[in-house]
C-alpha cells in the first residue's frame, strides 16, 4: 500500500520485478526443453520420411529407429509436463502446443506405418495417444498439462496431408496397392471431420484442406485404374 504521505514503497515494484524474472525464468527453462523435442521431432521425421522412398518390402527395417526416436520425443513432453503442470495451462500452452501436436503427429504415423505393430493402417484414437504418452487427455477440472482435441485434430490433419504425398510415392515405387489403403483410411477420416462443427479457426481452416488431400488421393487412385493397374472395382 502506498504510505499516508502519497509515497510508493519501492516493494511493490520490486514484487512485480521478481514476478517478471520467475516468469522469463519459466519460458527460457520450457525453450530448452522444447528445443530438445524440436531435434527429434526432426530425426523422427527424417526415419519415417523413408516411407516414401523405400519399397515397401524393405520399409520395415528402415523404419526401425523411428521407434526409439518417437519414443524420446514422448519422453521429452513427458518431462515438459512435469514441469508446466505447477503453471496456469492456459497462460502459456501456446509456447508449446505446436510441438505436442507434432508428437502426436510422429505418434499416429508411425502407428499407422507399423512401426509398433505388426499390422499397418491402424488409427490411435486420442486416448490411446494419451495413454502412449502418458498425458492426461482433454481435462476440464485441473489446471494442468494435458492432450487437447484440437492437437489430436490437428496432427490428424497433418497425418492426412502426410498420405497424399505417399499415395503418389507409393506409385512411383511400383507399390499399387497402398494407394487403395490410403484412399479407403483417408476417406473414412474426412467423413469423420464432417461430422464435426469446428469453433477454432486454424483448426477449421485445416480440416476444410482435407479435401484437397481427398482429391489428389483419388486422382492417384483413378489413373491406377485407367492404367488396369488396379481392378476397376477397387477404387
Amino acid at each position: 500500500m502506498a504510505g499516508s504521505r502519497g509515497m510508493i514503497d519501492p516493494a511493490i515494484f520490486e514484487q512485480l520485478q521478481a514476478n517478471i524474472d520467475d516468469d522469463s525464468q519459466f519460458r527460457d527453462e520450457v525453450r530448452n526443453i522444447l528445443q530438445k523435442r524440436e531435434r527429434q521431432g526432426r530425426m523422427t521425421s527424417s526415419v519415417l520420411s523413408r516411407a516414401h522412398s523405400v519399397p515397401a518390402a524393405e520399409l520395415k527395417e528402415a523404419l526401425k529407429p523411428a521407434r526409439s526416436s518417437i519414443d524420446e520425443q514422448i519422453q521429452t513432453i513427458s518431462e515438459l509436463g512435469a514441469m508446466v503442470s505447477k503453471y496456469p495451462y492456459y497462460k502459456y500452452n501456446h509456447l508449446w502446443t505446436r510441438h505436442t501436436q507434432e508428437t502426436i503427429r510422429s505418434l499416429i504415423f508411425g502407428v499407422w506405418l507399423g512401426v509398433y505393430e505388426p499390422e499397418q493402417g491402424t488409427l490411435l484414437t486420442i486416448k490411446e495417444v494419451g495413454s502412449s504418452m502418458n498425458v492426461p487427455v482433454d481435462v476440464k477440472d485441473r489446471d494442468v498439462f494435458h492432450i487437447t482435441t484440437e492437437e489430436y485434430l490437428l496432427a490428424l490433419t497433418d497425418l492426412i496431408e502426410e498420405l497424399a504425398r505417399l499415395a503418389v510415392n507409393s506409385v512411383i515405387l511400383g507399390d499399387f496397392q497402398r494407394p487403395l489403403q490410403i484412399s479407403k483410411f483417408v476417406k473414412e477420416l474426412h467423413a469423420g471431420f464432417q461430422i464435426l462443427n469446428m469453433k477454432n479457426d486454424v483448426l477449421r481452416r485445416k480440416s476444410d484442406g482435407i479435401k484437397y488431400s481427398v482429391k489428389k488421393i483419388e486422382d492417384v487412385v483413378y489413373d491406377l485404374s485407367l492404367r488396369n493397374l488396379i481392378p476397376r472395382n477397387a477404387s
